[in-house]
């Protein structure tokens, strides 16, 4: 596998800034500590701009190529922890209590730093490279906020890339696809206005409970019933709430959930489907519900030309057995989608190896992935950037 050398050279020294990273987790968009540090790297490589506070807090190094001008690309990382008390015993492990890095992006971080660090050393390519560093990823929106802050037009950027640790996935192993790769992330909540009564006497009252069951009932038939069994979408009832006593049918009752879809049309159609079927079964039974939806992360969605590029390269790194061509979807999302939105481009999963999975307090990024990434991510950048010039 042709791992760069100048990457395995580096591999304790970034396993290192991965390491110390791991131990001051910071979540959403307070993560000073984190941007400071990637901050002090860029600029020790000798970066030629380093932009801080877009997106609130994320950092953005322009690397320009030593062979004249020429387009930009964007790669991405992510910086934040999640709110999550570490398990895993490891020596490294979070010092801040009820939060760590439970889905590798300390990982992330560490990589593409070690792949600017290289990329400034060499130049050896026309046009520039923006290394992206992102806040928030988990749940605050990092991605959007970067991109309404600017971060396309700032920096010229028009392809934009992005890399994720996956447990399971073997070691040196890379996994993608043209299309959807990750979900859309809609939130509902559904309020049951009925009317309250004794629990013994239920014919004089309006049963919010009975109707909410009703409800999460049939909410399942919007995936089993009315959506192509061959576009993937969830819907999954998480929350029910109703009553305060055991002789007490309450007045309301509430629930809520999520939506998750992997096109826009199944998107639109399944949130309509929700409020038409909440609402009509809370009218045939005499009371009234009212629908509201969060939208949350767009879908993931990668594009043609950009991902073939991804697939090229990361066969090139790990070789052709090594790479998932056309790997399934997962039903989890990403706010990277809302910088492929704004800019084509893609976003490709590294094999983490045998691990504890994502967002449990026993997973640790796995060092031995480093070169790999690094590798994937300067040959992404030399190539696309000779391909586009």
């Amino acid at each position: 596998m042709p791992i760069l050398n100048r990457a395995s050279e580096m591999h304790d020294e970034i396993t290192a800034w991965r390491r110390e990273l791991h131990q001051m987790p910071e979540i959403l968009f307070d993560v000073v500590k984190t941007a400071a540090f990637v901050e002090n790297k860029l600029r020790a490589f000798g970066v030629d701009e380093v932009v801080t506070g877009m997106g609130r807090t994320g950092v953005v190094g322009l690397i320009r190529g030593s062979h004249g001008a020429g387009p930009t690309i964007g790669l991405r990382a992510d910086m934040d922890a999640l709110p999550l008390s570490e398990t895993s015993g490891k020596q490294w492990a979070s010092k801040t209590a009820g939060k760590m890095h439970a889905c590798g992006h300390d990982g992330h971080t560490a990589m593409l730093l070690g792949a600017a660090k290289y990329l400034a050393e060499t130049r050896n390519f026309a046009g520039s490279i923006a290394v992206i560093f992102q806040p928030a990823e988990e749940g605050g929106g990092g991605g959007r906020e970067m991109v309404r802050d600017g971060l396309m037009e700032k920096f010229g950027i028009s392809e934009v890339y992005g890399m994720h640790n996956l447990p399971g996935l073997a070691i040196g192993t890379f996994a993608t696809r043209n299309g959807p790769i990750m979900a859309a992330t809609d939130e509902f909540n559904i309020a049951i206005r009925g009317r309250g009564a004794h629990a013994a006497m239920p014919n004089k009252g309006i049963d919010p409970v009975v109707i909410a069951a009703h409800i999460i009932t049939s909410l399942q038939s919007i995936v089993s019933r009315t959506t192509d069994p061959f576009d993937s979408t969830v819907v999954s009832v998480t929350k029910m709430q109703g009553g305060t006593a055991h002789n007490i049918i309450p007045d309301q009752a509430t629930l809520g959930g999520t939506i998750r879809t992997l096109t826009p049309e199944s998107r639109e159609s399944s949130q309509a489907q929700l409020k038409q079927i909440a609402e009509g079964i809370a009218a045939a039974h005499g009371a009234e519900a009212t629908v509201t939806v969060h939208a949350g992360y767009p879908v993931t969605m990668n594009h043609p030309g950009q991902t073939q590029a991804a697939l090229d390269v990361a066969t090139e790194i790990a070789g052709a057995t090594f790479v998932d061509r056309d790997t399934t979807p997962t039903m989890g999302g990403e706010d990277f989608s809302y910088m492929l939105n704004a800019r084509p481009g893609n976003f490709i999963f590294i094999g983490n190896g045998d691990t504890a999975g994502l967002h449990n307090p026993n997973y640790d990024f796995n060092d031995e992935i480093i070169p790999f990434g690094v590798s994937y991510w300067v040959r992404l950048a030399e190539t696309r950037l000779t391909e586009i010039a």
